[in-house]
């Protein structure tokens, strides 16, 4: 596991180069929100070569609800929700709230398919499995496209 949000912002990447030293093939992250911090992060582990050492796979997280969205900002420690990701939950009818977090969960998966460092995505559903086909499907993860080696 590596967290990226969680503070001393400054200690995560060397944090992530222990678990490297320790033998770690592959980290997934805390689920993300704060794509501008998570790039940051991103940018200096490539900086330090630790993305060619470790695959890493970027948590995300579909959000029910602006109060799960709240609720994660403020009582999950480590998690960094932004206020424009609450803002923008809270914008949309309650009823309609699911469909924007499987929104914000595509958004983020499409982020992260072109970030550089960054070698796939791990999807948690939390209590909400039934949804990943839908979002893997929405994301373009499925199919898979064929790579020239097959």
């Amino acid at each position: 596991m590596a967290n990226p949000f969680a503070d001393p912002f400054d200690y995560r990447v060397t944090r992530l180069s222990k678990k490297v030293a320790a033998g770690a093939e592959f980290v997934q992250t805390q689920c993300i929100y704060n794509l501008k911090r998570f790039k940051e992060w991103v940018n200096r582990v490539r900086e330090r070569g630790l993305d060619k050492k470790v695959y890493i796979l970027g948590g995300v997280t579909p959000l029910k609800s602006a109060r799960m969205a709240e609720y994660m900002s403020k009582q999950v420690a480590g998690m960094d929700v932004p206020d424009d990701i609450i803002d923008r939950m809270k914008g949309v009818e309650p009823k309609e709230q699911r469909r924007e977090g499987i929104k914000i969960a595509v958004e983020t998966i499409m982020a992260l398919k072109y970030m550089e460092g960054v070698h796939g995505v791990h999807i948690m559903a939390i209590e909400w499995e039934d949804i990943v086909p839908q979002i893997v499907e929405e994301a373009g993860l499925y199919p898979r496209p064929k790579t020239s080696e097959e």
